[in-house]
């Protein structure tokens, strides 16, 4: 039985606006959009369907009215059909890149009290252009007034698609979703959406990139990837997830059950996987020490991020992006303490058994040094990592490979500072092992105290790494320093002025002087040639350092010139009063005044010593 004819009458002119609009039917459809036309046309078609699907609703699948309702199920299949299309449509219009203007300090700022070393200088010229100068109190004003999640003040929403537009998707929407076509619409919304985030990643520079692309890069091009990263993410999840989140709200909030976070994990699943596998594939990697740093900064970056990744993924549907996230970030916590301990061995096992010329500073000691005043930068990161002590020898073991170190006597330190004495402490042990490959027991000194002074140096010139080592430790290291001056002097100078001595110059017995000429002459010989020696040698040593340089040549005079002085002041007339005096009493008090100054230079002298004035 037909419907009665005033009920027909609406659905028949409802049939008849939507086959007027099928694509498949007609040329003119084809050609021309429903929502590019004017806005009476648009509210004709949309009630159309309203009266088709009322239809539906109100036809029993029984007799007669089958037949009616088989051709309405025909008619709302063309009408979603058209409608899938001019969702397309009008998402396609308003789908391109963020642009750079939209990425303010909001989206790129650190949290307080983070790291602000990750972001430092990027290749993408876009990032560039991102500065924290742009941050105003209205910029923060604007941030509390957002509800739920908009609270957080990192994150920064752009209104992808003007509120038109998202009037008309969401009318749609509800249509296609009230039809049964929920899986059709996520679909075509997913698909477009993708194009837009696809494209503002490549705005980013963030490259897909599978872990094991990742993996077999280059250390070196990772790390300008590691920095252009950092400062991609926070966009991506302050800026591109976020937005992306409130259009799906504005367009599907309400309508179904939880259509909005479908929506929404069909758009950025994928992106975010790709963007957080580039973490992933570095939290992974082969450690060694020199990826310490950048894995540190990637932890800073990612740990900024997290609660806003709690925040933009904290439906059901989006736990495995929270989750991973997490697993990302203990991984990379995990790496660097790995790395610390890897470094830690690497220093006590450094094999280099080649002298350095000169006893000057070790290359060893130099990038240990650095590298532990750059792991001071980041102690309120690696204090909250590093939660156990080092590893170390007591005096009571008896492994010779490895050096001791109580922590009775450090009690108090924490355990980033009692990694960063153990690395100085197995550094010393390890140059002392290096200091007995030299011949010349005077050099091997010079060179432990040029190391040891280079390690004072360092803990002074750095206020965090002097911090967490202690003045009591420093104490202890410049009390080595002083011994290596001292040890110095000794293996050198003792030999020497042991020459300038009166044992065994005095004959006893004699109506002469009491003083032995020939054995003055020998001894004045003796002075003369082990002074020259050590002259000439010392001269070619090196001590990087001025002020030690001038500190150490003080040393030697103070030792060298009295007893000199005092030794010619009470035997010169001996050897005046005999033959070719000139030959014994080379040299003037002057004269060894200035040959000290040649010592440590690095260089050989370019002349002989210059001789006393006649």
């Amino acid at each position: 039985m037909e419907p009665p004819e005033d009920k027909r009458a609406p659905l028949d002119a409802a049939e008849e606006v939507i086959l007027r609009w099928d694509s498949t039917a007609s040329e003119e459809a084809r050609e021309r959009m429903i929502f590019e036309s004017d806005r009476q046309e648009v509210d004709r078609y949309l009630q159309a369907v309203d009266e088709i699907q009322l239809s539906l609703s109100s036809v029993s699948l029984s007799g007669d009215e089958q037949q009616s309702g088989n051709k309405a199920n025909s008619t709302i299949q063309i009408a979603m059909a058209r409608l899938e299309d001019e969702f397309r449509n009008i998402l396609l219009n308003h789908t391109s890149p963020i642009e750079p203007d939209s990425f303010d300090s909001t989206a790129l700022s650190a949290d307080p009290g983070s790291s602000s070393r990750s972001s430092i200088d990027t290749p993408s010229a876009e990032l560039d252009e991102l500065d924290d100068d742009h941050l105003n109190e209205e910029d923060l004003s604007a941030s509390s007034d957002r509800s739920s999640y908009r609270s957080t003040s990192s994150i920064r929403e752009i209104d992808l698609v003007p509120s038109e537009a998202v009037l008309d998707l969401r009318s749609i929407a509800e249509r296609m979703v009230s039809a049964g076509y929920l899986r059709e619409c996520i679909q075509v919304y997913g698909s477009v959406r993708k194009l837009a985030v696809d494209a503002s990643f490549r705005r980013l520079g963030i490259e897909k990139l599978s872990i094991g692309d990742v993996q077999r890069l280059e250390w070196e091009q990772l790390e300008t990837k590691i920095r252009r990263w950092i400062r991609a993410a926070k966009v991506c999840v302050r800026v591109v997830f976020a937005s992306e989140k409130k259009l799906c709200e504005q367009i599907f909030e309400g309508i179904g059950t939880a259509v909005d976070d479908a929506c929404f994990m069909e758009t950025v699943k994928g992106p975010a996987i790709q963007l957080f596998n580039f973490a992933e594939a570095i939290s992974i990697s082969r450690r060694s020490p020199e990826k310490l740093f950048k894995i540190l900064d990637l932890h800073d970056g990612l740990m900024d991020l997290i609660p806003d990744i709690d925040v933009v993924f904290e439906s059901k549907s989006s736990e495995s992006i929270r989750v991973q996230a997490a697993e990302i970030l203990s991984r990379l916590a995990e790496a660097a303490r790995g790395i610390l301990s890897e470094f830690e061995n690497a220093v006590l096992r450094e094999p280099s058994r080649v002298p350095v010329p000169g006893g000057t500073i070790h290359p060893l000691t130099r990038y240990v040094m650095n590298y532990i005043s750059l792991i001071s930068d980041y102690k309120q990161t690696l204090n909250e990592l590093i939660v156990s002590k080092p590893s170390t020898g007591t005096r009571y073991s008896s492994d010779p490979t490895t050096p001791d170190m109580e922590f009775a006597e450090l009690e108090g330190k924490t355990p980033l500072a009692l990694h960063l004495i153990w690395v100085i402490v197995i550094l010393q042990f390890n140059l002392e092992g290096k200091s007995k490959h030299y011949k010349d027991l005077s050099l091997a000194h010079l060179f432990m105290m040029n190391n040891v002074h280079y390690i004072v140096e360092k803990v002074k010139g750095s206020p965090e790494l002097r911090e967490m080592i202690g003045d009591d430790y420093l104490k202890k290291l410049t009390g080595k320093l002083r011994q290596a001056a001292t040890n110095y002097l000794r293996a050198t100078w003792v030999r020497v002025l042991y020459s300038l001595r009166d044992e065994g110059l005095h004959v006893s017995g004699s109506f002469s002087s009491g003083v032995s000429k020939s054995a003055l002459r020998e001894r004045f010989k003796s002075f003369n040639a082990m002074f020259e020696e050590v002259h000439r040698t010392q001269a070619t040593w090196l001590i990087p350092d001025v002020q030690l340089r001038e500190e150490l040549r003080i040393s030697i005079s103070e030792k060298l010139i009295p007893a000199y002085r005092s030794f010619l002041g009470r035997f010169r007339s001996h050897i005046e009063s005999g033959k070719h005096p000139e030959n014994y009493i080379k040299y003037s008090v002057e004269d060894l005044e200035a040959a000290v100054l040649d010592f440590f230079e690095g260089f050989p002298v370019s002349q002989h010593l210059r001789r006393r004035s006649q």
